[in-house]
């Protein structure tokens, strides 16, 4: 489903990814963990072509996204839930998924499977979104997300200030996403989470991947763990 080699990506002169590659296959689940300011982020800014990669290849759904504009990216079925949410604050929650709407050649979701997912959702509708809570904006992130029909969503940091009961929530959703087809690539610093949720799992460090394999595998090799991720 997603296909990055190679790919080399600058902020101005300063350059982030150095030959970063990785995989998620349709209905997979994967991790892509390392410390703060290893590329994780800028790896999925890559694929999103918010900061375009200047050399190796993006490929989404067998199409080369390298240099398309981001709304053509996000049109092809690519959902993005960024670790900001990103909600217009101006807009009330139903204004907010009404706009999230397109079709693609990946199955479309409701509303009400949105409620169904996220039980308080129904009862946000009305309400302006700049009065929502963190989790409430996070519920309203990945239903927007949702709802923009994805292949692929691309998680940025789902737990951070999340309370612990909310963070259950949304890794049960990826779950759920994962059965239903849709693949994940999952950024987050609550790595035993994403560990626990991951089919595959990437390590970054200095914008190099450093590790790649079963998610289940580094989880249970603490010496591994504690080698590439400090935990």
């Amino acid at each position: 489903m997603l296909q990055v080699r190679d790919i080399e990506t600058f902020y101005g002169e300063t350059q982030v990814l150095f030959g970063a590659s990785l995989e998620v296959g349709p209905g997979e689940v994967v991790a892509l963990l390392g410390a703060n300011g290893v590329g994780k982020t800028t790896t999925i800014r890559s694929i999103l072509g918010l900061t375009p990669a200047r050399s190796g290849t993006v490929r989404f759904d067998g199409t080369d996204v390298t240099a398309a504009p981001t709304h053509e990216i996000a049109r092809l079925g690519v959902g993005w839930v960024p670790d900001d949410r990103r909600i217009f604050p101006t807009l009330t929650v139903a204004q907010n998924l009404a706009i999230a709407r397109r079709r693609t050649r990946f199955r479309s979701w409701r509303l009400d499977e949105m409620f169904a997912i996220f039980s308080a959702l129904e009862h946000l509708m009305p309400r302006d979104s700049e009065n929502l809570s963190g989790g409430e904006m996070q519920m309203v992130a990945i239903s927007r997300a949702l709802l923009g029909s994805p292949g692929l969503v691309l998680f940025d940091e789902p737990s951070q200030g999340l309370a612990p009961k909310i963070v259950q929530d949304v890794m049960a959703t990826i779950r759920r996403l994962r059965d239903e087809g849709i693949a994940c690539l999952v950024v987050e610093q609550n790595a035993m989470s994403a560990l626990a949720v991951a089919d595959r799992v990437y390590v970054m460090d200095h914008g190099r991947m450093v590790h790649e394999g079963p998610a289940a595998a580094l989880l249970q090799d603490d010496a591994l763990r504690q080698r590439l991720l400090g935990i």
